[in-house]
């Protein structure tokens, strides 16, 4: 049997935050911009799929593809540590400088990964700036504008809302990463970790690095939307909700259903009745030869 038990994988994400928050800033900005990279891959991937079938569902279909390469890799994907390393700082294994550092750096480099491939794939797109027919160009300029104007024609409530969509959206991707622990063998990871993927794409959620590609790839296409636009409507707000649906829903949420309120084992019932450690040895005595007999 390849599957992981719910404890275990709860531990297991405990480690991880650790491992994570403890690497060097090299290794952060390397595999966050690998990371950035590739989610990018995967976002116009979703886009040809849309655009070629008409058909929204093929594009969140398709799109995980992009997130099991990261986590198979073992690549940073900012959204997916939201979930662990606020575990591994509330376990006291690192500090809240600690995690503040992994953030950082890993949102630095997912930056520069999205960044590099927004400027080699709209050379691609347009022809070296030559043809700007392409369908996805309209896509890119319409997705930009809508993800940052759309919010600021609603003012405060677009606030909230694009708050709330990403609370949702990183719900579901940190749950990809948490699934992807649940098996030992490779494709077990892939299919548990496409499901909750497939379940944010396909609802038009807003994850913070798919939008470090997406929104700067229209403005530089020419969509309205300015610098302020980009980080004050959307890109802080979508990491301010990210971080919450993942640290809240996920990491709390995993730990709250299968630590707090768990009942005392027999043996440590046992233990506590005979006081102190020798008692613990006891009871344990005393079960190894209950289960001999």
């Amino acid at each position: 049997m390849d599957f992981v038990k719910p404890a275990e994988v709860l531990q297991s994400m405990v480690d991880a935050g650790e491992t994570k928050a403890r690497m060097n800033r090299v290794q952060m900005l390397i595999r966050g911009f690998l990371a950035g990279a590739i989610l990018a891959f995967a976002t116009t991937l979703a886009y040809t799929a849309v655009s070629q079938t008409s058909v929204g569902l093929a594009g969140a279909l398709i799109f995980p593809a992009g997130f099991v390469i990261i986590i198979l890799l073992g690549l940073e994907l900012v959204t997916g540590s939201f979930a662990m390393i606020p575990l591994a700082v509330m376990k006291r294994r690192v500090t809240l400088m600690d995690m503040l550092r992994n953030y950082f750096w890993v949102i630095a480099g997912h930056i520069l990964g999205c960044l590099f491939y927004v400027l080699l794939y709209e050379l691609t797109l347009t022809k070296m700036g030559t043809d700007m027919s392409s369908p996805l160009v309209q896509t890119l300029i319409q997705t930009s504008e809508a993800k940052t104007l759309g919010y600021q024609h609603l003012g405060g409530a677009g606030i909230v809302l694009v708050i709330i969509k990403a609370i949702l959206c990183n719900w579901m991707v940190t749950l990809g990463a948490v699934m992807a622990m649940t098996s030992t063998s490779t494709l077990g990871k892939i299919v548990a970790m496409w499901l909750p993927i497939t379940i944010f794409f396909a609802q038009g959620f807003e994850h913070a690095v798919v939008n470090m590609f997406v929104i700067p790839a229209g403005m530089m296409l020419g969509a309205d939307v300015s610098l302020a636009d980009w980080w004050l409507w959307n890109q802080i707000p979508v990491l301010l909700g990210n971080f919450i649906g993942g640290a809240l829903f996920t990491g709390l949420g995993l730990y709250a259903a299968h630590r707090w309120g768990s009942p005392i084992p027999a043996a440590s019932k046992l233990a506590t009745i005979h006081g102190g450690r020798s008692g613990l040895a006891n009871a344990e005595s005393a079960s190894k030869l209950g289960t001999r007999s």
